[in-house]
């Protein structure tokens, strides 16, 4: 019987299986040479005993007031919950991804790399539920055996996903830093650069660890965490979060900069302001929230830890299509545009001059922003390209 953690060997009836408790808690436990225990019994294998792994194994002695019918409730709930978070992200992400897409006025670098991000939302969202399937809903007692390429092929691409959607994260971050920090800057260039960042580090990453498994630890379906291998996967994820925190202290710092000269006046200073305040909207974008977990020992109030990474961040990629796409002032324009056009046309069957059947002139929006840029001053082509950026609402 495979319980997730440890494989439990066929056994005759009436005996009992002692196992040493899983090498993760063993790193991770202070105290050594922990053991757990199951019987064989004609209902079938008992539970866990002298109790749950963190319990057993040391690392949380007693923490769990759950017991094993409440912890199967709990998990329930919560694969509910992120499977509804995820189908909400997924579909919005969809619409999104089709309105930057298809309305032609939108096309330009930063709403390219907005795109890229939904894309990584979604294929994030994706890996969830082939991830799930593959490993949860076979509807097999006995997992031991468990070990397909197709069940370690999901499990791989679900690492990816996840690795990348951080990136992009960090991508998102970087091009708003560069908009402050850098007057003029090559966005073409750039944007490759990006796309590197965006996709081929997590795709690098990724191959070194499934390389490493095959010829180190190829047993399973690749779904436990491994002590040392795990980091290949997991630091690459806490660098990000830590530079996006970095680029997140810069970006405020740099507005409150702005705030503060005696000579900015009074309509500048509230221009500042909505700013300033669209910029703290995209908390959520650079990954800030998982910086309280990330450091958090894994025993440590498991269950609120849970919540959140889970259910709480299967949310997350509804948060971003409603900041960069819904609450974006130029797409609501464009849709308003788009919607009285299709009115006029079919109360009064009027027909406009042809034009593409998706708006304007490719970079029209873009072509805006660089003209407000080529007639300011330094100090103010920063600050218009930032707002242009961060105008949620």
């Amino acid at each position: 019987m495979w319980d997730n953690l440890t494989c439990w060997p066929a056994t005759p009836r009436g005996q009992v299986v002692v196992l040493a408790c899983p090498l993760i808690f063993r790193l991770f436990s202070p105290v050594r040479g922990r053991n757990v225990s199951r019987s064989c019994t004609d209902a079938g294998w008992t539970q866990l005993e002298p109790g749950p792994y963190p319990t057993a194994c040391g690392l949380d002695d007693g923490a769990s007031s759950l017991d094993e019918q409440q912890q199967t409730l709990f998990y329930s709930s919560v694969k509910t919950g992120y499977t509804i978070g995820y189908s909400l992200s997924l579909a919005t992400l969809l619409v999104a991804t089709a309105i930057l897409s298809l309305f032609r006025k939108l096309h330009c670098t930063r709403n390219y790399i907005h795109m890229h991000l939904f894309v990584s939302f979604i294929l994030r969202a994706a890996a969830v539920f082939i991830k799930d399937r593959a490993l949860y809903d076979s509807g097999e007692s006995d997992h031991c055996s468990q070990g397909s390429v197709g069940c370690k092929a999901a499990v791989v691409f679900f690492q990816y996903c996840v690795m990348a959607n951080f990136f992009w994260l960090l991508v998102e971050g970087l091009y708003l830093h560069t908009l402050l920090a850098i007057s003029f800057f090559s966005e073409r260039k750039y944007f490759w650069g990006y796309i590197l960042i965006g996709w081929g580090v997590p795709s690098t990453f990724t191959m070194v660890w499934t390389v490493i498994r095959i010829h180190f630890e190829d047993y399973g379906c690749w779904d436990t965490i491994s002590s040392s291998l795990w980091w290949i996967i997991k630091a690459p994820i806490l660098m990000s979060i830590l530079v996006n925190f970095i680029l997140f202290i810069c970006i405020i710092r740099t507005l409150v900069q702005k705030l503060r000269p005696p000579d900015i006046g009074r309509n500048d200073s509230s221009s500042y302001s909505r700013l300033a305040k669209s910029t703290l909207l995209l908390i959520p974008l650079f990954g800030v929230h998982y910086i309280m977990f990330a450091f958090f020992p894994d025993n440590f109030k498991a269950e609120v830890k849970m919540v959140f990474e889970l259910v709480v961040g299967s949310f997350q990629g509804f948060v971003v299509a409603v900041l960069y796409c819904f609450l974006n002032g130029e797409v609501q324009a464009e849709l308003r545009r788009k919607w009285r056009r299709w009115h006029l046309r079919g109360m009064l069957g009027w027909t406009p001059k042809a034009q593409p059947a998706w708006g304007g002139s490719t970079g029209a929006t873009c072509s805006t922003q660089v003209s407000m840029l080529t007639r300011a001053s330094p100090g103010a082509r920063r600050s218009s390209s930032f707002q242009a950026e961060a105008s949620l609402v």
